[in-house]
């Protein structure tokens, strides 16, 4: 069976000059379409919601809008926990809280059901990719300000070139890999 190590290598491929010049675009569609390597992938982050003695200590996950809804959905089933969508603002039907955060160019916001968390549920929180770490920090807010605990934040990749880690210092935070 191939490492983690290399199933990463193998699929997630440069795209230069997307969506814009100057930006080298990290793929994982070539991860996604490889059942074997995508399912290496998805327990590999299931293991941030395990304890050292490989016990469930997540109640929900959360996958944050868009790709981190197709990490973190198998990966609630691989826990046997539930799975929490944080979209984009007004995508979602029922009462949410949302919070907004700067982005290079302007501001974005993100919402969550209120009543998507119990008081004192466990959450791990799961995306593709760290940059900045604002989109990630907003959506700890907000599971924070529904009542939840925040066990760890777990993304596929980290942009060690960008200031996500620091922002993001005092939370527990695990990328699969670091470019």
């Amino acid at each position: 069976m191939r490492s983690l190590e290399e199933v990463l290598k193998a699929g997630i491929r440069d795209i230069p000059d997307y969506p814009q010049a100057g930006v080298v675009f990290k793929d994982i569609t070539p991860l996604l379409a490889d059942h074997d390597g995508f399912a290496h992938v998805v327990q590999a982050l299931a293991e941030s919601g395990k304890d050292e003695d490989g016990n469930v200590v997540v109640d929900k996950v959360v996958g944050i809008e868009a790709r981190g809804f197709i990490l973190a959905a198998p990966v609630a089933l691989a826990l046997g926990a539930g799975f929490v969508p944080v979209r984009k603002k007004g995508k979602l039907p029922a009462a949410t809280y949302e919070e907004s955060y700067a982005l290079e160019y302007g501001e974005a916001t993100i919402e969550v059901h209120q009543d998507a968390f119990a008081p004192g549920e466990r959450v791990l929180v799961i995306d593709d990719v760290l940059a900045t770490g604002g989109t990630v920090e907003a959506c700890l807010r907000l599971v924070r300000r529904c009542g939840a605990e925040v066990v760890g934040t777990t993304v596929l990749l980290e942009l060690s070139f960008l200031p996500g880690r620091e922002r993001l210092a005092e939370e527990q935070l695990t990328a699969l890999v670091t470019v």
